[in-house]
């Protein structure tokens, strides 16, 4: 008797019969099985029968899947993939228009499953459909469910991509260039085309000739989302296939053609959501838009090339309004001292030569060109944060130079640019499709932020780079919060000061896992009772200090004043009236009224209380009614009170509860709890710093067989 794992439960149907029920043995070889299957129903010759899954799959069962049947399935007793492929092979030929159709429907659902696919490949079914397309006339639904076979049948990867011949390509491509075009037929030519792309060197060169960005264009000006996401798949294909030559002549034509533009005007900003296909190839886009920078990236600056040294000049000339003086003009050593104490000022690293600062590869040459693109089109900031820094003192100035070359490969690893597309992620940011020159507006952005950041951070040159590592995580919050445009992420990085940095970064350390751990929970609980008590002290404290309260009547508002306090042996209440408000303390002599605590049975607050339901003033004023409670003793006796603010209101009521041994439950004691729990947490834990703690004790280790080693000291 087998297992019982080995032993799944299913029901199995046969057309014009009732299902069975069959318990399968999964040891059994899946011939036998089909065997037994036809038998139950006296049908002959089980080699032309195969099992398949009863869902809208339709998978046929093999040797290899045949494992992930699971007990309730419905199977389908049906003809064999090989007999079917056969068949279908026959019936697309057939000269019936009506049966031809209804042939390529059903090759069209079959080819996704591979066991079938691979069948129909064996009859060289893949010529034969490439033929139909060629010879251009099927049109309509039947051209679809041509292509969609096409397609599901080249995508188990049985059939190379290099065998197709330049008359089928020629033929897909007239597809796409044409204006109107079936939606089914142009998504499935789109398709062909960007596997062709992607999987051949050779057919990349010949779908380059046969299709230009212009005729993908107006596909993207459309309605339909899944036409727009297989064009800009495709001009992605093209752009990642293209040799590193072309690829920026292939960037110039996008250019022209406002590509970005129409993605921006017609998918990123429609009334429709982007679905995840279109999110990862604006992201494929993105990436490979940015990784047009790497030739600069890597390129170093040679100190001895004139056209590069003019830049620098030029950054010199813009910051302080002088011009290249002649070569006659003063002394060289007057021109050095003045060109180096310029080079000081815009905070390069090297002042006698600052071309060296560019030989660091990343980022290259590719920092320089930000510095030019920021002087010349942000002047003012420019002029401001180089005027600004240079007038402070040495060790304080943000070297606008050496801050540039480093934010430039920042920005180059947070856009990871040099880097090829993930082939999931669809992490892509709107406002980089909103300018055609986005990556230096994005530095034009973060290059004041870093400038503002180091101010707000008093910051000296020792602190170089904890200003980048609190820059870096400005712009990482800010750019996960997926802004819409720079303008949007310059308000994003506004509300991010190095404040509130602090902040969120202390509100994620007791957030994060170590403070969720078994060991960290434990010492929190052991610590509570502690911390409790201490609030619990304070808040009596504080009712022996005493407050002054405000009376106020039914009718209107009085300046007359009573006071009340708590014995120093927290036994009575004292209290009384006053003539005027106190300075300080009131003594417990000159208060003739007490009210033993013994003898309070509850306090009450809001609403609940006797003063708040007389009619009038009192109980139209929301702001009162929050600071109102009352002390409740005898059967019907109260002590009312209207504290003069939230703190006070805060201060009594807990104190009143912790006297008659009630939780303290106001939104003080809350914020105390969390901000002392907090303190005295990191406290204890300051010598864990970045050491792991396990999640359970360690064990004890066992007793020694003997104490020699103990030293008398005696």
């Amino acid at each position: 008797m087998p297992p019982p794992a080995d032993i799944v439960k299913v029901a199995i149907e046969w057309p014009g019969a009732f299902p069975k029920l069959m318990e399968i043995d999964q040891k059994k070889p899946l011939s036998s099985i089909i065997k037994e299957v036809c038998e139950g129903w006296s049908l002959g010759n089980h080699e032309i029968f195969a099992l398949q899954h009863a869902d809208v799959t339709n998978f046929y069962i093999t040797e290899k899947n045949r494992n992930e049947i699971k007990n309730g399935a419905i199977l389908r007793l049906t003809a064999s993939p090989a007999q079917t492929a056969q068949q279908l092979h026959e019936r697309i030929q057939s000269s019936s228009m009506d049966a031809k159709l209804e042939a390529l429907k059903d090759l069209a659902n079959s080819s996704r499953d591979i066991t079938f696919a691979q069948e129909f490949i064996n009859l060289d079914g893949i010529s034969l459909l490439t033929q139909m397309v060629e010879s251009g006339t099927d049109f309509g639904d039947m051209l679809s469910f041509t292509l969609t076979a096409f397609v599901e049948l080249m995508d188990h990867g049985i059939v190379s991509w290099d065998t197709f011949s330049l008359a089928f390509i020629k033929k897909i491509a007239s597809y796409v260039n044409k204006s109107a075009m079936d939606v089914a037929v142009l998504q499935r030519s789109l398709a062909i085309l960007e596997s062709m792309v992607l999987n051949s060197h050779d057919l990349y060169q010949k779908v380059a000739q046969e299709i230009t960005i212009g005729q993908l264009i107006p596909h993207l000006q459309g309605v339909d989302q899944d036409i727009q996401t297989y064009t800009i798949a495709v001009i992605n294909a093209l752009f990642l296939k293209a040799p590193e030559e072309k690829r920026q002549e292939m960037a110039n034509i996008l250019a022209q053609k406002e590509l970005r533009g129409i993605i921006l005007s017609n998918v990123i900003r429609s009334n429709r959501s982007i679905n995840s296909e279109m999110a990862h190839q604006l992201y494929v886009l993105q990436v490979l838009t940015f990784n047009l920078l790497e030739d600069r990236m890597r390129t170093k600056m040679d100190p001895q090339d004139q056209a590069q040294r003019d830049i620098i000049f030029e950054l010199r000339r813009i910051a302080f309004d002088v011009e290249c003086e002649p070569n006659n003009s003063g002394s060289i050593e007057k021109r050095k001292s003045m060109y180096t104490r310029d080079y000081k000022k815009l905070g390069f690293i090297n002042h006698v030569n600052p071309a060296v600062d560019f030989t660091q590869i990343p980022p290259g040459m590719l920092a320089l060109d930000n510095m030019l693109y920021f002087a010349k089109h942000q002047q003012d900031a420019y002029i401001r944060i180089v005027l600004e820094n240079s007038s402070r003192e040495d060790k304080h100035e943000c070297p606008f130079g050496r801050s540039s070359i480093e934010l430039t490969k920042m920005l180059c690893e947070i856009l990871k640019v040099g880097e090829l597309p993930s082939e999931t992620c669809p992490d892509f940011h709107p406002m980089f499709f909103t300018h055609d020159r986005s990556f230096e507006e994005f530095f034009c952005i973060c290059i004041q932020l870093l400038n503002k950041t180091w101010k707000e951070m008093r910051a000296t040159s020792e602190d170089f780079n904890k200003v980048m590592q609190v820059v870096k995580d400005q712009i990482m919050r800010a750019l996960n919060t997926k802004p819409n445009s720079l303008d949007q992420f310059k308000s994003k990085l506004q509300n991010l000061s190095y404040t509130e940095i602090l902040k969120i970064r202390q509100s994620e350390r007791m957030n994060q896992e170590d403070f969720q751990s078994r060991p960290i929970l434990e010492l929190r609980e052991k610590i509570l009772p502690e911390i409790m008590e201490l609030i619990k002290q304070q808040r009596l404290n504080r009712l022996c200090e005493g407050t002054c309260f405000r009376k106020i009547s039914s009718r209107r508002r009085q300046d007359k004043f009573w006071y009340c306090r708590l014995s120093p042996n927290h036994k009575v209440l004292h209290y009384g009236d006053l003539e005027e408000n106190p300075q300080g303390e009131v003594p417990h002599d000159s208060l003739q009224e007490k009210l033993p605590v013994a003898d309070i049975k509850a306090v009450m607050t809001g609403k609940d209380c006797p003063h708040t339901k007389e009619k009038g003033a009192l109980k139209q004023n929301k702001e009162v009614l929050e600071l109102a409670f009352s002390v409740l003793y005898e059967s019907d006796e109260y002590l009312n009170f209207i504290a003069p603010d939230k703190h006070e209101y805060c201060v009594w009521t807990d104190g009143l509860n912790a006297l008659l041994g009630k939780e303290m439950a106001s939104e003080l004691t809350k914020s105390d709890l969390d901000t002392l729990l907090s303190m005295e947490m990191k406290l204890r834990l300051l010598d864990l710093e970045n050491i792991q703690i396990p999640e359970v004790p360690p064990p004890i280790p066992k007793e020694p067989s003997n104490y020699d080693f103990v030293y008398n000291c005696k």
